[in-house]
């Protein structure tokens, strides 16, 4: 790295004592709402990253904790933050539990399983040239701007103060299995019928985890696709709601002949699921069934689904009797919910799910295993066994626009220009995150601008594509016009 980039990120360079001050600027460019996450030698590099271990160890050690377990991605530069977060906690006391490679729900696991506070390495979908990191405390709770990012800034801003206590320990765990088999006892495919399996690891860490979890699975047969892990990403991007990362495995479910394909992202806490035709599930689709296997479980409780979630969802969940409850979009918001309500299960359209029994947290993979339970519960041919599109029809009974991004110089201008064409066809207007507008006949839709770049995200639903499709030009028409 230059001399001058490095001062850049580290604003001016290490003192031969002290903390290192940094511009509220830079660090808040990087200390997102959930995580930190920048480009790699610009926005963060090993001192940032050492200085963020320290800042969040001195949080963690005003909650009791002892010790920090840290995993990482596949990227070029994570084994070497890894290294640097891991020597900023242990410069304010605490010890290290390190698990190496990981996906992002094994390091949940790593957190519940030890009762200790977390740190993954990876930028999930992001480019090579990112990478960062997600934050938890003991179980897996969340650690977002409100509990505990916005501490963490303000003392990189200021300068971590120094420990002067002893250095912790540092210790190697190998949690692989461990996390494989506490999946698996999880959902019992014990008497499901053979299925073939086509997985699109997207040289991400699902090419780590998916076998450990899948290859114990006599009843699976896994037809394996990028599975070589490379944080290069030669293949295609990690980041499977984009409909162009999905094509790839659409022909090879056709090729193969799969019943069924799974898609996972680039640390492979999401997974998402296309049918034996080749053509992809809806993440609603996919929480509505996990939503309806967890009720028979516990029938009263409650699920949780953000707020841009099908309305199947809601409706399915009342119709068995349990409690919908409706949350802004973002893991840290559906997190908080979680562990208030105690809910079973949470869905997010992004294709994020959380489980009670994952102490809470998002697992892309204990979602699919439910769904292969689910697919391969008839026995037998002539058995009456569903296809996955039969199987997931029976929930998927709105058509949907999927999130539309339009870039605005004054997002608030326009989405009141849009409130005010609709004004006299609104039957409710809301503002738990953006605006949502309930219309006649089922329909509705959400604009919602981002918080890091002048964005309008708009989402439709309605009983037809044709209504959904004519709803989303009006709207466009005019956020754009």
């Amino acid at each position: 790295m230059s001399a001058s980039r490095s001062d850049s990120i580290r604003g001016g360079g290490r003192a031969a004592s002290g903390p290192v001050a940094r511009s509220a600027e830079m660090v808040q460019a990087v200390v997102k709402a959930y995580d930190v996450r920048g480009v790699v030698g610009e926005q963060i590099d090993e001192d940032f990253v050492r200085d963020v271990g320290a800042a969040f160890a001195r949080l963690m050690r005003g909650e009791q904790a002892t010790r920090v377990v840290i995993g990482h991605d596949m990227r070029e530069s994570s084994p070497t933050l890894a290294t640097a977060f891991a020597d900023g906690v242990r410069s304010q006391g605490l010890d290290v539990v390190q698990i190496g490679l990981a996906s992002t729900d094994e390091l949940y696991f790593a957190s519940g399983h030890l009762g200790c506070p977390g740190a993954m390495f990876t930028a999930s979908h992001n480019p090579a040239r990112y990478n960062g990191i997600k934050l938890c405390r003991a179980n897996a709770l969340p650690v977002g701007q409100d509990t505990g990012l916005a501490t963490i800034t303000e003392e990189l801003i200021a300068g971590v103060p120094a420990h002067d206590g002893p250095r912790g320990s540092e210790s190697e765990q190998d949690l692989l299995e461990a996390y494989a088999e506490f999946l698996r006892g999880l959902v019992d495919l014990s008497g499901i019928r053979p299925l073939k399996v086509a997985v699109d690891a997207g040289n991400g860490m699902g090419g780590h985890t998916v076998p450990a979890v899948l290859g114990a699975v006599g009843a699976l047969t896994v037809e394996p696709l990028y599975f070589e892990l490379d944080g290069s990403f030669p293949n295609h991007e990690a980041n499977p709601l984009d409909p162009k990362n999905l094509v790839d495995l659409q022909k090879y479910v056709r090729s193969t002949g799969a019943d069924i394909g799974l898609a996972f992202d680039g640390d492979a806490d999401r997974c998402f699921v296309v049918d034996e035709r080749g053509e992809p599930v809806s993440p609603s689709a996919i929480t509505a069934l996990v939503a309806e296997r967890e009720l028979a479980k516990e029938p009263g409780a409650t699920v949780i689904h953000n707020l841009i979630t099908s309305q199947a969802v809601p409706k399915l969940v009342t119709e068995l009797g349990g409690t919908p409850l409706r949350t802004r979009v973002g893991h840290s918001f559906i997190k908080q919910q979680m562990a208030a309500t105690g809910a079973i299960f949470g869905g997010e359209h992004s294709a994020h799910y959380y489980f009670r029994d994952f102490w809470g947290a998002d697992s892309g993979m204990l979602a699919a295993l439910h769904v292969l339970a689910a697919l391969g519960e008839k026995d037998g041919p002539g058995s009456g066994a569903q296809t996955m599109s039969e199987l997931s029809a029976a929930y998927a009974t709105f058509a949907a626009s999927g999130e539309i991004n339009s870039t605005v110089a004054d997002a608030k201008e326009r989405t009141m220009a849009v409130l005010a064409a609709f004004q006299d066809r609104a039957v409710a207007v809301d503002r738990l995150d953006g605006v949502t507008v309930q219309l006649p006949a089922d329909a509705w839709f959400n604009l919602r601008a981002s918080n890091t770049e002048p964005l309008l995200r708009l989402n439709v639903e309605a009983r037809s594509s044709e209504e959904v499709d004519a709803l989303v030009t009006e709207i466009l028409s005019i956020v754009r016009g």
